[in-house]
């Protein structure tokens, strides 16, 4: 039914329709299942993504140690009230470390669009209800417009940090969120488009080098930063801003950044925050590797 953002958008607001009711009418068409269906395993999804969440806000420390508790720590900070930022921002980003705390302590959670980057959709969700107050319909098709837009790029560049480094996953998911905020929040289906864009525009050339090749340090923290991104990309959508680059030119641009960008700052933890001297001590102490004159001399 459609290959790209421009024809998703055609096909919403050609028929009147949100961009979530595009993607469930495809999955029926591609499928061949019922819309209830459909609908039914993506609640499942959500209800993955809600548990992983309440798991994470308790507190969660992972096998190697590099990460944990930091979900808790937002949520005391917020409880305070002295935050800077705003509270809607600030728990979306403790509820995205809190699902990629529970996905690196070895827990369930849902890959949007993978378990590197599973943090910022149900984070900025789960943020974004307490002020909209949507309800289980209006949160489920919160998903399927999110996987409208993961549907595009998946199929026109990649979400994979080993193909195309953390733009194409972090980045994905943020641009993911952000248009799947401006619908809930009652924008348009072209509001959900330049959402995407000015989340993925803002996050291009974002390399994937993870410590010790886990996927904990720098990720737990990129789905925090990629949280807020979406949160503040979908205001500027919803104020009326708008991306001077198309949003199909934006994924094809991240396309072309992720083929030319270096094996080394693919997945490979071979450089970036991986091969600086911390990064390359903890990946010693957590596989009892002992450090090469190379690491010495650095």
């Amino acid at each position: 039914m459609f290959r790209n953002v421009a024809e998703l958008v055609h096909l919403a607001e050609s028929q009147n329709k949100q961009i979530s009711e595009i993607m469930i009418e495809q999955e029926m068409e591609v499928t061949n299942r019922s819309r209830e269906e459909i609908f039914t395993q993506m609640d499942k999804s959500l209800t993955v993504m809600e548990e992983a969440v309440e798991r994470g806000l308790k507190g969660v420390t992972s096998h190697s140690g590099l990460t944990g508790g930091d979900a808790v720590l937002m949520q005391r900070y917020i409880e305070k009230g002295n935050f800077l930022s705003g509270e809607i921002i600030l728990d979306a980003v403790s509820k995205a470390v809190a699902t990629n705390e529970v996905n690196a302590a070895m827990g369930t959670i849902c890959a949007t669009p993978t378990a590197g980057s599973a943090g910022v959709v149900p984070g900025t969700l789960f943020a974004v209800k307490n002020k909209l107050n949507p309800s289980r319909e209006q949160m489920v098709k919160f998903l399927f417009t999110s996987g409208a837009f993961g549907f595009v790029v998946a199929n026109n560049a990649s979400i994979s940090g080993a193909a195309g480094g953390c733009q194409a996953e972090v980045g994905s998911a943020a641009g993911m969120a952000a248009a799947a905020i401006v619908e809930l929040a009652g924008g348009t289906p072209s509001q959900c488009a330049e959402a995407m864009a000015i989340t993925l525009k803002n996050m291009l050339g974002l390399v994937c080098d993870p410590v010790a090749g886990l996927v904990e340090v720098p990720c737990v923290k990129r789905n925090a930063m990629g949280a807020s991104n979406a949160m503040i990309a979908a205001d500027m959508a919803l104020a009326g801003i708008t991306s001077r680059i198309p949003c199909d030119e934006v994924i094809d641009a991240m396309y072309k950044i992720g083929q030319r960008m270096p094996s080394a700052l693919r997945e490979t933890a071979e450089g970036g925050l991986a091969a600086t001297p911390t990064g390359k001590m903890l990946e010693a102490k957590i596989f009892g590797i002992a450090p090469t004159n190379r690491d010495e001399a650095h």
